[in-house]
């Protein structure tokens, strides 16, 4: 164990692997055996982990269904002085797991709330996906029903960076059929699957590839899944109509070459763009 003290009324936010026990950290197991109770999503989930780790503690459930119940009882603990490490099934807290609603109850009171980090599947997946990273929107769990689902997917139609879903694999080869009907099958997908696990599985292609592949394979439907798709590129060489009307008065004053180059200036495009359309224009 690593050698770490807590500190009295602390909730510590601890991340627990994903899949690998072997991804926990030694300060994680170090908080996880000295608060003074543990909250969990399923107790009985993370009694294996704690056995595995040789770690006795008590439990506490906290889950979607009786959260904000269950906040004023873990405050009144904290400013008892009690420890309280809160864990979910699997990964980091909070992220499409419960705990934000009991966090904010705590640092409404000024209750110190610390995170003790380590695997989130949402950034593993992200960090192979080999789409860009500098900027990118998590958009947690895709609905379950195809209407919803093409409707969350149509508002993020235009979105220009990497989307990272979660998503039930038995519903992949439905999900990407949303995807190609939405987005187009040239979009560019990615499939985690089981991460960290014995059949960890990272697959990427274009969506119409992709469900061809879900549907020749059956295994893939099977265990969790991070779904990332490629944000929308924006044609550089699109020409607006602001532009074109720009573009139309110039020529109405001067030659195509300077009306081009002038239009290119004021918007800020290729003006070997314009030309044709100037000829176009002038014709």
């Amino acid at each position: 164990m690593s050698e770490f003290n807590i500190t009295p009324g602390t909730l510590y936010i601890v991340a627990t692997p994903i899949g690998n026990l072997g991804d926990i950290s030694s300060r994680a197991l170090a908080v996880l055996e000295q608060v003074d109770i543990i909250a969990c999503e399923d107790t009985r989930h993370t009694q294996k982990l704690l056995s595995a780790s040789a770690i006795k503690n008590k439990t506490l459930s906290l889950h979607d269904h009786n959260e904000r119940q269950r906040q004023d009882y873990i405050a009144q603990l904290l400013r008892e002085g009690k420890s309280i490490a809160l864990v979910s099934d699997a990964g980091t807290p909070l992220i499409s797991d419960p705990g934000f609603h009991l966090v904010r109850h705590c640092r409404s009171l000024d209750l110190p709330v610390s995170p003790i980090p380590g695997a989130c599947a949402a950034i593993a997946a992200l960090s192979v996906a080999g789409l860009p990273t500098d900027r990118f929107s998590f958009e947690g769990f895709l609905p379950s029903k195809s209407g919803a689902r093409q409707s969350i997917l149509l508002a993020l139609a235009n979105e220009p960076r990497t989307m990272v879903f979660y998503d039930a694999p038995r519903r992949a080869i439905d999900t990407i059929k949303d995807v190609v009907s939405t987005l187009g099958g040239n979009r560019y997908v990615v499939i985690a699957r089981e991460l960290t696990k014995t059949f960890e599985t990272i697959h990427s292609d274009r969506a119409e590839n992709l469900l061809a592949w879900l549907e020749q394979d059956p295994n893939q439907l099977k265990g969790e899944m991070v779904l990332i798709i490629e944000g929308h590129k924006v044609d550089a060489n699109a020409i607006s109509n602001d532009v074109i009307k720009t573009l139309k008065l110039l020529l109405g004053e001067m030659k195509p070459k300077t009306a081009c180059a002038i239009t290119a200036e004021i918007h800020g495009v290729k003006k070997n763009a314009l030309y044709d359309i100037a000829l176009s224009l002038k014709a």
